[in-house]
């Protein structure tokens, strides 16, 4: 038999810290290994698989599209991918869509856009504020973008044009503000960053900054989007129409895809501009568009506001019941655990040795992501499970 991990570690660069499994095939919520082990998923390929694995509608969308084009380069059209923009315009209020191959592709095509724009309305103003906290992804720029000094430290010099200030502070942004900014790049909650949640009018004071002064408003939708906050896009929820927003991770429930959405304002790139060989491929934008209508007609972020409830409430009686858990936040399916000391790794280990896989966003938090279509008696099973591991941390 393969011993697939020391293949992994003879082969593979040492740039994850895995977790001992090796996975083999998934259905719905569920994962097994290679041992035939079952595992209830609530990490969902970090937030991607959104309809969970292998949904019958991605299954078959991918495949009928194999079949018929897989590849095709954009100096020609192609039907799924324009199926795509059509419907991300009608459902998310702008106007214009580029399609690429991840959210680090995506933000930083986003950073090209508003450099782009302040070239030609900001007498070249070209600096993007995000913050303290923030990620967006892992190119050398989007790491200048990324408010995370652990990210930051192993590539300076890093690319100018990026000003980090403190997340949920309209005033810091106000302060950092120029005549050199161009626009204003955050994520509507900080998932990476240990799932923050800003004040409710944080998105508006944003919003109405940008306006005033006439610069872009960027928002990093690549894990918060396509219904995973209980809503089809977090904005949704603050009532704000961003210039720019991004998207990716749940965006065909487990295909690489990425997009940036823009307003007809904001959509300023030329012919020659910006590209991208694979972004728009055929097989992605149908499993993208099969993902989106599904979620879209089945009214899929109400049912995830209403589960992620029963989730928060459920862990927040695991909160009353273990003094050490600090607390519990998040919003919809994206929510995490905090503790008062740096045990996030053990209850991981115990969750997985139960059969419920979880993830480690920081030293003292667990970050919960399941897929979209997570059931109330599946919330519950994780809810005894982690009551189980956390009782045998009381010990």
């Amino acid at each position: 038999m393969t011993d697939w991990k020391e293949l992994e570690s003879k082969y593979y660069m040492h740039t994850f810290e895995r977790v001992p499994v090796v996975l083999v095939r998934g259905q719905g919520t569920r994962v097994w290994d290679e041992n035939g082990c079952q595992y209830l998923d609530l990490v969902a390929g970090w937030a991607v698989n959104s309809l969970g694995h292998c949904h019958p509608v991605v299954v078959k969308a991918v495949r009928e599209q194999v079949g018929m084009l897989i590849q095709a380069s954009n100096q020609f059209y192609t039907i799924p991918q324009l199926q795509l923009a059509e419907l991300l315009v009608k459902s998310s209020g702008l106007n214009r869509v580029f399609l690429c191959n991840s959210g680090a592709e995506a933000n930083e095509g986003a950073a090209k856009l508003a450099r782009r724009y302040g070239e030609r309305n900001l007498g070249g103003a070209y600096k993007i504020i995000t913050a303290l906290g923030s990620f967006h992804g892992r190119t050398l720029a989007m790491v200048a973008a990324t408010g995370q000094a652990k990210h930051q430290q192993p590539y300076v010099p890093l690319p100018d044009g990026f000003v980090n200030v403190t997340y949920d502070n309209i005033k810091a942004i106000q302060q950092a503000t120029t005549k050199e900014t161009c626009a204003v790049m955050v994520e509507p909650l900080q998932g990476e960053g240990g799932v923050n949640v800003p004040a409710d009018d944080y998105l508006k004071e944003v919003r109405a900054w940008c306006d005033e002064k006439g610069i872009l408003m960027i928002l990093d939708e690549v894990q918060t989007g396509i219904g995973r906050l209980g809503s089809l896009f977090a904005c949704q929820q603050a009532c704000v129409v961003p210039d720019v927003m991004t998207l990716a991770k749940g965006l065909a429930s487990g295909i690489p895809i990425g997009a940036i959405l823009a307003t007809e304002k904001a959509a300023v790139f030329q012919p020659g501009e910006h590209g991208s060989t694979f972004g728009g491929n055929p097989v992605a934008c149908a499993a993208a568009y099969a993902t989106v209508k599904y979620i879209v007609d089945n009214n899929l972020p109400d049912k995830v506001a209403i589960v992620g409830k029963h989730f928060a409430d459920g862990l927040e009686s695991l909160r009353s019941k273990y003094p050490f858990v600090r607390q519990i936040r998040g919003r919809g399916l994206l929510l995490a655990m905090e503790f008062d000391r740096e045990i996030a790794q053990l209850v991981l280990d115990a969750c997985l040795k139960e059969g419920l896989l979880v993830n480690r966003v920081k030293p003292a938090v667990l970050r919960f992501m399941p897929p979209l279509i997570i059931t109330p008696g599946e919330v519950d099973e994780a809810l005894t499970i982690l009551d189980k591991v956390l009782a045998g941390m009381n010990q």
